[in-house]
């Protein structure tokens, strides 16, 4: 399926990816918190010793294995999530609403990804992939309010991002749907090795657009210890 009506043609992307070399060594932000009005939602990395038992068990939920098709051994999953943490491009991140863990994140270099050769992705874009772990969570607008305070929390901690992507399956209609209501525009229908993806886009709002004017609201988690539809 061609890609052209995504966020324009293909053409500039191997300039993109040459350009991401030095962007992808820099560091994926680590963490944050930001008030939602279901409480405040912090992101931070996963801890494999502590959080394995939990990403495993989200994992092999059926509503979030039909789409991740990550339910893995345990010792799997350890492996890949520590290879994750010990890498530049993608960072594996448990979200916790008041305290109690709801998601798992990756949030990660698009220009490193499948999907940076999809489009002509920016060497500073960062993309998200979610999933909410109960399924008595899913379905109450829960996903709209993570994706909307995430993608604020990514524009605050990274003031040269100015796009946050996702590309869910097309077939997962919920997590579509969530991004939508968070205020993603879709932006077409993009071919991945393993899937066809709605290619999701949130540009940087005009007034967070001066450097560093809204970075004081997310940096202190900086050095401290930060507590169906995958969406």
């Amino acid at each position: 399926m061609s890609t052209t009506s995504a966020v324009g043609t293909t053409s500039a992307v191997g300039g993109a990816a040459a350009a991401a070399r030095h962007h992808v060594g820099r560091r994926l932000p680590e963490g944050f918190s930001v008030p939602t009005g279901r409480g405040i939602l912090t992101l931070r990395p996963v801890r494999v010793d502590d959080d394995l038992g939990l990403v495993h068990d989200w994992m092999n939920r059926p509503h979030v294995a039909r789409f991740w098709r990550q339910d893995w051994p345990a010792d799997r999953l350890r492996g890949y999530l520590t290879d994750l943490l010990a890498g530049p491009v993608s960072r594996p991140m448990l979200g916790l609403v008041a305290g109690v863990p709801v998601s798992y994140w990756e949030i990660y270099r698009a220009v490193a990804e499948p999907v940076g050769a999809a489009y002509p992705a920016e060497p500073t874009d960062l993309g998200v992939h979610v999933l909410i772990g109960e399924p008595a969570l899913t379905g109450r607008g829960l996903g709209r309010t993570l994706l909307g305070a995430v993608r604020d929390g990514l524009f605050g901690t990274d003031p040269e991002c100015a796009r946050v992507v996702a590309e869910p399956d097309v077939r997962n209609a919920a997590s579509v749907r969530a991004f939508l209501r968070a205020g993603f525009a879709h932006r077409g229908e993009i071919e991945l090795p393993d899937k066809t993806a709605a290619l999701l886009v949130a540009e940087r709002p005009a007034e967070l657009r001066t450097a560093g004017a809204d970075r004081t609201s997310y940096d202190g988690m900086a050095g401290a210890d930060r507590e169906g539809s995958a969406a």
